[in-house]
């Protein structure tokens, strides 16, 4: 007995775009209902080989607004290999798009390969004799390919540059321009960005030719689902507060950010003590440790992730109820980066920032930013009495900003008791 493969209803809400009809049953199998407003958009412009210049809010389908495009153009195009370049600024968000791309090839006999840092050579240089359809790349490692004469570019017909304001930020503009001086000019350019400093605009000026554009939301805004909460505590009194509140949301996916590598240790050692599932993903991590905590955390074995920025874009992970700022980040954009790991693809979440007074500056900021205030809110049970010790501890350290710093705290919000189901 043969098994039947299920059939793509007529009235399939992708079916518009005249997808390949491989690429269309694997959109069905994976539980699309509906495109979100910049696959409505952008894929129609990706579909006719126009440059894309695309603004959108974190978490908003990106992935699949370039990706559907690229497949069935390579489908039906019968490109050279490879046909595809897409860069990401971060190896986890290569593997995250490679895997998306793979779902979405998973009825054609497209390869889709990442190639990334942190890992042997041998795999990717094996992979890339098989041949490639569509390569997802670092920009530092695809440059060491290029040297060694394992990969080369003259056949790339399409460029996807993903989350290019990270890029920039990194440090990778001339590691970008060294690509694209290597593929050829006869191509369609897609650029995704969060955000557009005057340097992603000159470079979008540079490398696409008469680009749509499409902006969904005002740029570098906060995901329409989110609650904002900010939690004033005194420095000293962080790591106790941020215990209290792990108790109180009872969530399966939390997501925590620190300023730096070694306080997020610092955390996930402590938040251990207190029987959490938790782990934690930073530079000083190898390769296979960082896959193995999001894979962990993707999977549930994790409930609760330390992050330091390294995370803050592109990680998508089905479920993230919250995201707790412990440390405020150093921009107002890097802070809607880190709370749009939640109230993603149109979802609610939950913002919540440990404020210390030191720190009421960069709140500031960030509420002029976002448009509205922050909600002030305090746990019935704590004490913020508390003095600070003597000689404070990495974590009662205060996070490095400006102002001096109090040592006592009182709120006139009272926010609701949640019965304690997490951890304990």
């Amino acid at each position: 007995m043969t098994k039947e493969k299920p059939k793509i209803e007529e009235h399939s809400v992708f079916r518009h775009f005249a997808l390949d009809e491989r690429i269309l049953r694997a959109v069905a199998h994976l539980g699309y209902e509906r495109p979100t407003p910049i696959q409505e958009q952008a894929i129609p412009l990706a579909l006719a080989g126009q440059d894309v210049m695309g603004a959108a809010q974190t978490g908003t389908g990106k992935t699949a607004a370039f990706g559907l495009p690229l497949l069935h153009r390579v489908l039906s195009e019968k490109f050279d290999k490879p046909a595809a370049l897409v860069l990401s600024p971060t190896r986890e968000l290569a593997v995250q798009i490679e895997e998306s791309l793979k779902k979405y090839a998973k009825h054609t006999r497209l390869k889709v390969l990442a190639i990334y840092g942190g890992v042997g050579y041998g795999p990717q240089v094996d992979g890339l004799k098989k041949g490639a359809d569509i390569i997802v790349a670092t920009p530092g490692r695809l440059l060491d390919h290029v040297s060694r004469g394992t990969l080369h570019l003259e056949s790339l017909r399409m460029l996807v540059l993903d989350e290019a304001d990270r890029m920039l930020d990194m440090g990778f503009l001339p590691d970008v321009r060294r690509i694209i001086a290597r593929i050829p000019k006869e191509r369609q350019t897609m650029l995704f960005s969060a955000t557009f400093p005057d340097e992603v605009t000159k470079l979008s000026k540079e490398i696409l030719n008469n680009p749509k554009l499409v902006q969904i939301g005002h740029k570098s805004s906060a995901a329409r689902g989110l609650t904002h909460t900010a939690y004033p505590v005194p420095a000293h009194l962080k790591p106790d507060l941020l215990t209290e509140i792990l108790f109180e949301i009872n969530s399966p996916a939390v997501l925590i950010f620190t300023r730096t590598k070694h306080r997020a240790d610092r955390i996930q050692k402590m938040l251990t003590k207190h029987k959490f599932e938790v782990t934690s993903l930073h530079s000083d991590r190898t390769q296979k440790q960082r896959m193995a905590a999001l894979d962990g955390f993707k999977q549930g074995k994790y409930r609760v992730m330390v992050a330091t920025d390294i995370a803050a874009r592109g990680i998508d992970v089905t479920g993230i109820t919250h995201v707790i700022n412990y440390d405020l980040p150093a921009t107002s954009e890097d802070y809607v980066h880190r709370t749009g790991r939640t109230a993603r693809a149109e979802r609610l979440g939950d913002a919540l920032t440990l404020v210390a007074p030191d720190e009421e500056v960069l709140l500031r900021e960030i509420e002029r930013h976002l448009g509205q205030a922050m909600t002030r809110a305090a746990l019935n049970h704590f004490d913020y009495t508390v003095a600070a010790p003597e000689k404070a501890t990495g974590l009662q350290k205060t996070s490095g900003t400006v102002g001096p710093q109090a040592k006592t705290f009182t709120s006139s919000h009272r926010r609701p008791k949640i019965p304690r189901k997490m951890g304990r």
